[in-house]
């Protein structure tokens, strides 16, 4: 490639290629930079290496979808490269470089599972073609295997639903974690649907047939989650009267999905960083290793750089969590769900119900203005409390929750008869307070009917200072 001619390149307004990582593999600078300015202007999120050697390296840390390898490298040879790339990444496509009058070791590259191949010097609209091409092709590639999951759960991804663009964002980078072993950080708020969103991880991708097992962090006495995960030996304590596997050797071949990871003690999380980093495991009261083979997913609520920054979090731990990230959106970022969700929800309600459950148009306009703190699991409580509460078949504006105007507040009258706005905040308190009051006290029924989970209940609680916690 003539890198007198790089200057030349010009944005395009091409999204073909977001989301994807490309390796340019060339042991002459310019041209990597050339082909680095290149492809970014696609879109491509371009990295660069000088050898096979740091390719192999970058295959080991993170997901890479398209490979420019140059077959003329130093030390191992691009042809020997290509065959390692293709054999322990199938799914990542490779288009070789070779030079001029050298088009038989191409045609031999395609034979060993090249995409396509490419002679220098070649011009920077050959290349940008060639990067639309791969781009495309993997989009598709993608698109098709969505569709194959989706028509094996017959739901979308174990469940999820929703066609607005930010799910289908969130299908894609679910369809690509799927494929690889590294582990993924789920983050969205509060009834989003992490765990949905970590079987369809697990479900949809090789590892299909082996466990899938969830721990909760937040609703574990701390100190039994070692004995929970790493599993302990008989006499380890005081009760263990017979050994029991951990949950980290249970799931030998699959899944083990921390929700809440943010939770985790810190003392804790050290131990399990050093699971993750040697693959291995030490039982409670034992002094012999057993040897681990899961994939982990995490998922949390919480700003994990924030408690990395105060110290609540370990930063190496968060680093190797954060290989792969995947963000849900909030309900209120995808409004035009709601009535797919809804629609949902209210088939499975009647189905239990033996009778028919609908919306009036007064009460979907509701639904769609209101803010869903609570996400998902709250739009489906309040539609499952809604048809309990409700006599007939058509579900009215007043059969809903007080104070779903959709606005930032609600407005009440105080003691002088004057109207007052309560905020968001305060009025989420009062509700939780209030209906915990309502239910004597049980907790867990409280947290089960406002549509949140039991472990951020106790954290309002205890920002709260309530005598409840």
């Amino acid at each position: 490639m003539s890198t007198a001619t790089a200057p030349a390149v010009h944005s395009h307004n091409s999204e073909t290629a977001n989301f994807l990582n490309l390796v340019i593999v060339d042991d002459e600078r310019t041209v990597r930079e050339a082909c680095r300015e290149v492809a970014r202007t696609l879109g491509y999120n371009a990295l660069a290496a000088d050898s096979a050697e740091h390719v192999y390296r970058l295959l080991e840390s993170q997901v890479i979808d398209v490979i420019l390898l140059d077959l003329k490298l130093p030390g191992a040879g691009g042809m020997e490269a290509l065959h390692r790339i293709k054999q322990e990444r199938p799914d990542t496509e490779v288009i070789v470089v070779t030079g001029c009058g050298t088009v038989q070791s191409a045609v031999q590259a395609m034979k060993n599972g090249a995409y396509d191949y490419v002679t220098k010097p070649f011009s920077i609209d050959e290349l940008r073609i060639l990067l639309e091409r791969v781009s495309t092709h993997l989009k598709l590639k993608s698109e098709n295997r969505i569709l194959r999951e989706r028509i094996k759960s017959k739901q979308g991804f174990c469940g999820i639903v929703g066609t607005s663009p930010d799910m289908e964002r969130l299908y894609r980078m679910i369809a690509k974690a799927a494929q690889s072993h590294h582990p993924v950080l789920i983050l969205g708020e509060s009834g989003t649907g992490k765990e949905l969103v970590a079987r369809s991880i697990h479900f949809s991708g090789p590892f299909r047939d082996k466990p899938f097992l969830p721990v909760d962090c937040g609703s574990l006495v701390p100190t039994l989650i070692e004995s929970e995960l790493f599993g302990y030996v008989k006499g380890a304590f005081t009760g263990a009267v017979q050994a029991k596997d951990g949950l980290l050797s249970m799931a030998e071949g699959g899944t083990v999905f921390f929700d809440e990871i943010g939770e985790m003690p810190v003392d804790l999380q050290a131990k399990l960083l050093r699971a993750i980093q040697e693959k291995e495991i030490r039982p409670v009261g034992s002094t012999r290793r057993i040897p681990i083979n899961v994939r982990i997913l995490a998922a949390t609520n919480r700003d994990l750089e924030q408690a990395v920054a105060q110290g609540n979090f370990r930063r190496d731990l968060y680093f190797r969590l954060n290989v792969l990230s995947l963000k849900i959106p909030a309900l209120r970022e995808r409004r035009q769900d709601i009535p797919l969700l809804a629609g949902r929800f209210l088939d499975r309600v009647s189905r239990d119900a033996g009778r028919e459950c609908t919306l009036s148009d007064g009460a979907m306009k509701a639904l769609l203005a209101h803010d869903w703190p609570g996400n998902v699991r709250e739009l489906e409580n309040c539609l499952e409390r809604a048809c309990a509460l409700n006599s007939g078949p058509e579900i009215q504006l007043t059969d809903l929750p007080s104070g779903m105007n959709g606005g930032n507040g609600h407005i009440t009258i105080d003691k002088n008869g004057s109207a007052k706005i309560l905020p968001m905040s305060e009025l989420e308190k009062q509700t939780i307070l209030g209906t915990i009051l309502q239910l004597n006290g049980d907790k867990l029924l409280a947290a089960r009917l406002l549509g949140i989970g039991k472990t951020t209940l106790y954290r309002k609680l205890k920002e709260y200072g309530s005598p409840e916690c």
